[in-house]
């Protein structure tokens, strides 16, 4: 079922507060081009490795990224295309308003 009216934006805006630190912005970012896991991310962003673990868990319980289990490690990837698009599109913005 899809949200409609008030629901929308209280699910935007937990949406949003999922994305309010730079790291996970960064997480998104990186995710939105594949999954990737713990590691690669760690070695991507330059985090130490529990801080990573720590945001990926607080996506996760957002419903923003899904985990699947590959050996040893777990995959990362988006529930959904648009929080790509809807982190790419903040990125840029805030790139042009510092130029």
């Amino acid at each position: 079922m899809t949200a409609t009216g008030y629901e929308a934006y209280e699910a935007a805006g937990a949406l949003l507060r999922a994305l309010s630190a730079p790291i996970r912005i960064a997480i998104v970012a990186e995710l939105g081009s594949g999954e990737r896991c713990v590691h690669d991310l760690v070695s991507q962003l330059g985090a130490p490795q529990p801080l990573v673990s720590q945001h990926l868990r607080v996506l996760r319980g957002a419903g923003v990224v899904r985990g699947v289990r590959r050996g040893r490690e777990i995959a990362y990837s988006l529930v959904d295309e648009h929080i790509a698009h809807i982190v790419a599109d903040a990125v840029s913005h805030a790139r042009e308003n510092r130029l």
